[in-house]
């Protein structure tokens, strides 16, 4: 029964674990950078919001590593397109890559956002990861829907 559960639905199953290590390569990059770059930067200011520079790099580069990790993963074990073919993998890494800007823009002013707004709790000392955390659910489900209708759509 579970096995059948598991055929019927490889590719959610498949996108859900993937899913999870690109969200662990997301946050554990983010960590990384966030402490790297603690004492380095200071904070920008646009409008009425104070936005911790800090914050910024680290989500930048933690959604760069996602990102090239998530891509792999995709194309290979979720979605299972196994061309290597140049006329292939271009056009998904185009849209794959036009996609991931889109939620990119979503992360990247969601998580500082979110963080000068009063959602900067932090998490074993990692300054704005609730937010981080946040952000990122509705980020891995309109990922999803994008790959699955313009990325690697049969």
């Amino acid at each position: 029964m579970i096995l059948q559960l598991l055929k019927r639905y490889r590719e959610i199953v498949a996108y859900l674990f993937w899913g999870v290590m690109s969200t662990v390569v997301s946050w554990g990059s983010y960590s990384l950078f966030a402490i790297m770059f603690a004492n380095q930067v200071g904070e920008v200011h646009i409008f009425n919001w104070k936005f911790s520079m800090v914050v910024v790099i680290a989500n930048v580069l933690s959604w760069l590593c996602a990102i090239t990790f998530a891509f792999f993963t995709n194309k290979i074990w979720v979605f299972e397109s196994k061309s290597w073919k140049r006329k292939v993998w271009l056009p998904e890494l185009g849209k794959f890559l036009s996609s991931r800007m889109i939620t990119g823009i979503v992360e990247m002013i969601g998580v500082p956002l979110l963080v000068s707004l009063g959602l900067n709790q932090t998490i074993y000392g990692v300054e704005g990861m609730v937010a981080k955390i946040l952000v990122s659910v509705i980020v891995v489900l309109l990922n999803y829907v994008f790959s699955k209708l313009f990325v690697f759509k049969d």
